[in-house]
């Protein structure tokens, strides 16, 4: 049991960083369907510096100046352009994952993995400086929007972005830093999972970016609440690792375990969430 338990918060802290990247981007009504994209973004940068450079640190901050970018222009099409969030996400997600693809056949003359990369947590998972952060995330951001003016004003832009810019607050710079730090937070969950792997694989977020959108979602769009749902899809993906090893029922059926726990816990209760009023609108 208990190596279950370290094996799942293992697997959660990626979906930790990225839920919360969610929230954030979410509650001041920008889709964040590019989840996947920037956790990517991340995980390239910090796979790509690292090698270079042979320091993880730098690795970890390109990781995140890198996804920071990506979340900026995002955020800056979607609010200075007013494209249609859904589209110019999922076009965003097809980018990266094309670009990285690019990239690291040109960096690393390999179209499925970089060569081995420096990283944290030598001496064990305790010892890896991103899996703290990754605990803290969903507490931090959870201040941050109840306790700071910031926050607040991050909620206000989410719900009735024409009452707050009519009482002062620039609504654009609000959901310009929400995007900056959404990038932030993604980056590092990019950073974490290359970094732990100690190399970069072709398409390695798999589907995380969605399943942490999900979270979002099923937390009803609260980064504590997120943060637990974050905790029962990663037991799900560990049981499904251990089940794999065991050999007890076909490797594709349990290959589905993750996912289908995702569809389950969304089905009954996305009639029943309540999304910011003014998410997705320009």
């Amino acid at each position: 049991m208990s190596i279950f338990l370290l094996q799942t918060i293992r697997i959660a802290v990626p979906y930790l960083f990225a839920a919360s990247a969610g929230v954030i981007s979410e509650r001041a009504g920008i889709i964040a369907l590019t989840l996947e994209g920037l956790v990517l973004s991340g995980a390239f940068g910090s796979a790509l510096v690292a090698f270079y450079t042979g320091s993880a640190w730098l690795g970890a901050l390109a990781g995140m100046a890198l996804t920071i970018l990506v979340a900026l222009l995002y955020g800056h099409i979607s609010i200075r352009y007013r494209a249609d969030q859904v589209v110019t996400g999922i076009a965003l997600n097809l980018v990266v994952i094309a670009a990285t693809r690019f990239f690291l056949q040109l960096a690393f003359d390999s179209s499925s993995n970089s060569p081995r990369v420096p990283g944290f947590g030598e001496g064990g998972l305790w010892t890896n400086p991103l899996f703290w952060l990754g605990l803290l995330a969903a507490p931090a951001l959870a201040w941050l929007l109840t306790r700071t003016v910031f926050g607040l004003r991050v909620q206000a832009v989410g719900e009735h972005p024409e009452a707050a810019a009519a009482s002062g607050i620039a609504v654009s710079r609000v959901r310009y830093l929400a995007m900056a730090i959404c990038g932030l937070l993604a980056g590092l969950g990019g950073a974490y999972l290359a970094l732990d792997q100690h190399q970069f694989t072709d398409n390695m977020t798999a589907g995380r970016g969605f399943i942490a959108l999900a979270a979002v979602i099923f937390g009803r769009w609260k980064p504590l609440p997120a943060a637990v749902a974050c905790l029962l899809f990663a037991a799900a993906e560990a049981l499904q690792i251990q089940l794999q090893g065991a050999q007890l029922l076909p490797t594709q059926f349990v290959q589905m375990i993750p996912y289908v726990l995702t569809i389950v816990a969304l089905a009954g209760l996305v009639g029943r969430s309540t999304a910011p009023a003014a998410l997705g609108k320009a």
